[in-house]
Order: structure tokens, then C-alpha cells, then sequence
């Protein structure tokens, strides 16, 4: 298989690459070549996936997914069987203090992404034409928010963004919809939890907490902490979003969820335990005794769950992480890679507010 990967350099697209070259292939797949086409904007960082630079497989190439010429030659010249998209802006903060980046690469990008793919895919014989795939990831924000006692988002929820970013990653989804009905394109699109896992930009959550908590900085917490989020280890999203592309059926959404419900306020306090345990503060206090909550986000959506169900039942997969030891795996990873921190925030974050996502 020659796979095309968007947004490669990112967080979930980065822990997706290194598991698909260093984990074994399904007997029947193997990789001639990954291409990771990314613009390497604020949070796309090429060190995360410096230990692949020696593995021939492995193709990189800085550009946008909107620009059309440059990924029909990408397509083309590597003989892709399959595109796996990630590229997209994501920090619901972001999209607030300026939505129009959002529209930019979320809905034009993709627009111009597919019209490349369909262009390709029309070319390819058979039965490389039948096999081909063309997979969209998207969020469960395009589902809105859900009461405390509500049923968790299926696949048939209906769309409700409630936020800039929120809705752009809809118009997204819909225009893959479209473009598999309308022109048949082999597509599959993912919808997923909060994620969480090694390479986490500074700026969400929990690697957020993390470093602040490291660094004697307020811990913030949005209004009252008890918004609900399901968490996802990347690790288990990478391999399910795999598990989709090679068994999915086209045309079709899937759910993906940690099922870890936690309220914001529950894992700040988990992380301090955490925290407390492996790298006590010198004066013998809680991390806990920095949590300091702040001014709520406008429009912030109360409860986010996720129900896999479908995906667990048609193809079989599950969350191999629980919320516990996802986190303290975590946790490990920051603690041991301080310098990975400082690099990204110092190049590429040093004269933003560090803000969170939840």
C-alpha cells in the first residue's frame, strides 16, 4: 500500500504514522511508501517524527492540502491507494479569537482535497480503483453538546456545532458525505472523543496541566470544571482509525470514544495525583493547590460522549487503554521529554497565551 497521510506532523496524525511503520502490518498489507503532506503550521512539529528520518517508507513533503497542483503530482508520483485525513485547525479557542483560518483549511482544504482524490481515483485501474480510500477524521463537536442523563452521540445524531471550529469540521464531514454519493468516491469518515497521549500540543488540556503544574503556574480550569468530556488515547485512536480503512465500509461514519468519562475538573485533580507521586514539589504541597479556575469559554459545551458501538460490533474493535493507565502513560511521557516541551513552545507558541482545550 503507498498511503497519503495529511497533517502527518501533528498530534493524532504523528502517533498514527509511527504506529503504522513500527507495529506489524496485517499479513496482508504492507507499506511500499507513507507520504505525510503538512503545512507545518503552529502545532505541526517535524520532531515528532524524527526517529522515522532513516525509514525509506517513510516520505515527507511541507504543503497545504489546498493547494491542488502540488497534491494531484503527490497522488500521482507516489501511486497513493489511500488518503487518511488530518490535516485541519482544531483549538476551539483558536476558531473564537478567528474563525475565518478555520473555514480556510477545514471546508476549502477538504473541498480541495477531495476533488483531488476523486481526480486520481478515476484514473487507477481496476482493481486498484475499488480499493482505493479516501478517510476523513473528524470530532464529536459536530454533534453540539448533550444533557447530563443523555444518550451518548451515535453515528445518527443529528449535526449541531456550537462552535466556529465545530462547525467548519461539519461542513467537512458533509462534503465528504457528498462526495461519496454524489460521485461515488470510496470514503469513510471517523468521528472521535477528546484525544490525549505523547506528542499533545501545549496548548490543550492535559499536557497543558502538566507543564504548568510543573512549572509553579496556575492550573486553569474553565467555570466550574464540570464539563464532561469522553477521553481517547491516541493510540487507541490511531488503531482504530487504521481498523476503518482497512475493514470499513465506504460510505459510512464510525464512532470512535475512549469511553472515559471524566469531568474537566476530575482529570486536573487525577493529573495532581499523578503528579504528586512521580515528581513531588519541593515544598512537599499538592499540584492541586494551583488549580485556579477562570472565566468560562463563550458558548462552551456542557457534556461530550461518544457511543462506538457500531465500531465495536462490525469490526471488532476496542480501547485497549483505560482512562487510568492512558493518563499515567501520559504523564511519563511529558515527564521524560521536558525538552520536547521547551522546543515546541519556544519556537512556535513563546508569545501566545497558553490555553486549553476541553
Amino acid at each position: 500500500m503507498n498511503l497519503l497521510v495529511t497533517g502527518g506532523c501533528g498530534f493524532i496524525g504523528s502517533n498514527f504514522i509511527r504506529q503504522r511503520l513500527r507495529e506489524p502490518a496485517l499479513p496482508s498489507v504492507s507499506f511500499a511508501k507513507l507520504v505525510n503532506l503538512d503545512l507545518l503550521t503552529y502545532a505541526g512539529n517535524p520532531a515528532n517524527l524524527a526517529d522515522l528520518a532513516g525509514d525509506p517508507r517513510y516520505v515527507f513533503a511541507a504543503g497545504d492540502i489546498g493547494d491542488a497542483a502540488l497534491v494531484a503530482r503527490l497522488l500521482a508520483e507516489h501511486q497513493i491507494d489511500a488518503v487518511v485525513n488530518f490535516a485541519a485547525e482544531s483549538h476551539v479557542d483558536r476558531s473564537i479569537d478567528s474563525p475565518e483560518p478555520f473555514i480556510q483549511t477545514n471546508v476549502v482544504g477538504t473541498l480541495r482535497l477531495l476533488n483531488a482524490a476523486r481526480q486520481h481515483w478515476a484514473t487507477l485501474p481496476e482493481p486498484k480503483r475499488s480499493a482505493f480510500r479516501f478517510l476523513h477524521v473528524s470530532t464529536d463537536e459536530v454533534y453540539g453538546t448533550l444533557a447530563a442523563t443523555a444518550p451518548a452521540f451515535t453515528e445518527t445524531t443529528p449535526f449541531a456545532p456550537n462552535s466556529p471550529y465545530a462547525a467548519s469540521k461539519a461542513a467537512s464531514d458533509h462534503l465528504v458525505r457528498a462526495y461519496q454519493h454524489t460521485f461515488g468516491l470510496p470514503t469513510l469518515t471517523t468521528n472521535c472523543s477528546n484525544n490525549y497521549g505523547p506528542f499533545h500540543f501545549p496548548e490543550k488540556l492535559i499536557p497543558l496541566v502538566i507543564l504548568n503544574a510543573l512549572e509553579g503556574k496556575p492550573l486553569p480550569v474553565y467555570g466550574d470544571g464540570q464539563q464532561i468530556r469522553d477521553w481517547l488515547y491516541v493510540e487507541d485512536h490511531a488503531a482504530a482509525i487504521w481498523t476503518v480503512l482497512q475493514r470499513g465500509r465506504t460510505g459510512e461514519t464510525y464512532n470512535i470514544g475512549g469511553l472515559n468519562e471524566r469531568s474537566n475538573l476530575e482529570v486536573v485533580r487525577r493529573i495532581c495525583t499523578l503528579l504528586d507521586g512521580k515528581s513531588p514539589r519541593a515544598d512537599g504541597a499538592s499540584y492541586a493547590t494551583q488549580i485556579a479556575y477562570v472565566a468560562d469559554r463563550p458558548g462552551h459545551d456542557r457534556r461530550y460522549a461518544i457511543d462506538c458501538t457500531k465500531l465495536q460490533r462490525e469490526l471488532g474493535w476496542a480501547p485497549r487503554e483505560s482512562f487510568e493507565t492512558g493518563l499515567a502513560k501520559t504523564v511519563d511521557w511529558y515527564l521524560t521529554h521536558r525538552q520536547w516541551c521547551h522546543d515546541i513552545t519556544a519556537s512556535r507558541y513563546a508569545r501566545e497565551r497558553l490555553g486549553q482545550k476541553a
